[in-house]
């Protein structure tokens, strides 16, 4: 039986009083290839903001008689494996006074997990991944977490060449072989964002499909911190209509953590998983940092990744960890293509981004987006 159960911690204040640890799920680190094609996506929306930026688009396409093309440009978020393990434990251990159990999740990638696992102090850190895969006319997003480290390397090789070379029975092995482990969690992320925009109706036909084809191998669905209130209640009923739990998966990319949690009385991640996979259990919380209008939070994001990181060797400035592919030869930072902080469009979108950086014009936009549903509540 699908036993879910979600609060908001600003109604339910003692939620958690009567568990033992807070399970922070779907974090990313430095590690984590991010696109920027959110910006013409989500900053048109934003007041005075997208209108500005629309300005220097229009600019720019004046120029060289062509738009620019975000999807050849990426970007890393801030923080280290070590930094986002520390921001999540802190959060679960200060604010809700639990213990923490802390699983990070970059796309594709497990440099992190794979590199603080040797460490003494975090070697319980479950190895663990974001992984995109492709299907029909978009693709999901699946978070696996804790993956056993016998089979790691050759998981790892699985999961990329489907990604390269989507081939159905190689998704149906790899799906098998990883639930296999009693101890791995699979859990389809944001089910509902059709993030590849191929049309509401199209991708929840897509979800569809991939549930009634793999639905024996996944765990859980995601309600997911940086996703709006709508979308996850309507999960919420995907969840109950398909007979799995929804569980947290904060989505964390920036320097403020996870919005939501999950509660628990289980004591190591394996036991967690247990909860999940064989009693359908979850009881995810949401902080109040959800309450926050979705696109303010957007905008939050793509602030923390253009702030200046004092001591962060090679990766101080905004402008060494955006990417480019250019035309021909290795992928490079826009410090070393351009120099300095890039051309004049990309100098004013980062100006224009520190400047609603300012406590005063972040509260102006607050109070612009005062309506949405999130800040209701």
């Amino acid at each position: 039986m699908n036993r879910t159960k979600i609060d908001l911690h600003w109604r339910e204040p003692k939620a958690a009083a009567r568990y033992s640890h807070g399970v922070s799920l779907h974090s990313h680190t430095m590690h984590s290839r991010e696109t920027l094609s959110f910006i013409p996506r989500h900053v048109p929306r934003i007041p005075v903001l997208g209108s500005l930026v629309a300005a220097q688009e229009r600019r720019y396409r004046a120029r060289s008689g062509k738009d620019i093309d975000y999807s050849r440009a990426w970007w890393t978020p801030p923080l280290s494996g070590p930094q986002a393990l520390e921001l999540e434990s802190k959060q679960v251990t200060g604010q809700l006074g639990l213990e923490a159990l802390v699983s990070l999740t970059d796309h594709d990638n497990m440099d992190a997990p794979r590199l603080l696992t040797v460490v003494e102090s975090s070697r319980h850190v479950p190895h663990s991944v974001e992984w995109t895969v492709p299907f029909g006319p978009s693709f999901v997003h699946l978070g696996v977490h804790n993956i056993p480290r016998a089979p790691l390397a050759s998981i790892e090789a699985g999961m990329r060449e489907y990604t390269q070379q989507p081939d159905p029975a190689l998704l149906a092995g790899l799906l098998e072989e990883l639930s296999s482990s009693r101890d791995t969690l699979v859990v389809l992320n944001h089910p509902l964002w059709d993030e590849a925009c191929i049309g509401a109706a199209r991708h929840a036909a897509l979800i569809a499909g991939f549930l009634h084809r793999h639905r024996g191998w996944i765990h859980a669905l995601e309600f997911n911190g940086l996703r709006p209130w709508r979308e996850n209640q309507a999960v919420i009923e995907l969840g109950a209509d398909c007979g799995l739990p929804v569980i947290s998966g904060g989505d964390r990319h920036g320097l403020e953590p996870n919005a939501v949690v999950n509660l628990t009385n289980a004591t190591t991640f394996c036991e967690f998983v247990d909860e999940v996979r064989a009693h359908e259990m979850s009881h995810v919380l949401v902080l109040p940092q959800f309450r926050e209008p979705f696109l303010l939070r957007c905008f939050e994001v793509m602030r923390d990744a253009l702030c200046h990181l004092p001591g962060a060797a090679g990766r101080e400035s905004w402008a060494q960890r955006v990417w480019y592919q250019p035309d021909e030869g290795e992928p490079v930072t826009i410090a070393e293509l351009w120099g300095g902080q890039g051309p004049a469009v990309v100098r004013h979108f980062v100006g224009l981004v520190q400047l609603f950086s300012n406590s005063r014009v972040h509260g102006m936009v607050r109070a612009a987006l005062s309506g949405s549903e999130e800040a209701a509540l």
